[in-house]
């Protein structure tokens, strides 16, 4: 499935020119890069233009080898799910009553 947004559109392209300028800095090449993560030289030049085609699992190597994982990681943390959080506090009880079973 293909989302068609400008906005995906344009963080791929980030992310793909992101990963291009890291890994110069690093002064490796493309060839390098693609050796690394276990791809061709063809689909690392296809990260690095943000193609949506490429697998996740190919963009993840890179940001592993790049020493990013960390930070992808914590893309999605749960605890600092703003909204996730606060659907959950919306759906709390409105009163807690103890159970039979409850010792205080």
């Amino acid at each position: 499935m293909t989302i068609r947004s400008f906005r995906v559109e344009s963080a791929l392209k980030k992310l793909g020119a992101d990963i291009r300028d890291a890994r110069k800095r690093r002064r490796w090449t493309t060839a390098q890069l693609a050796e690394r993560i276990g791809v061709s030289r063809g689909t690392m030049a296809q990260i690095e233009r943000g193609a949506p085609a490429v697998s996740m699992g190919a963009y993840v190597a890179v940001i592993f080898v790049l020493d990013k994982i960390e930070e992808f990681e914590s893309l999605l943390d749960r605890t600092k799910d703003a909204v996730g959080l606060d659907l959950m506090d919306h759906e709390l009880p409105k009163r807690v009553r103890p159970g039979k079973r409850d010792v205080l």
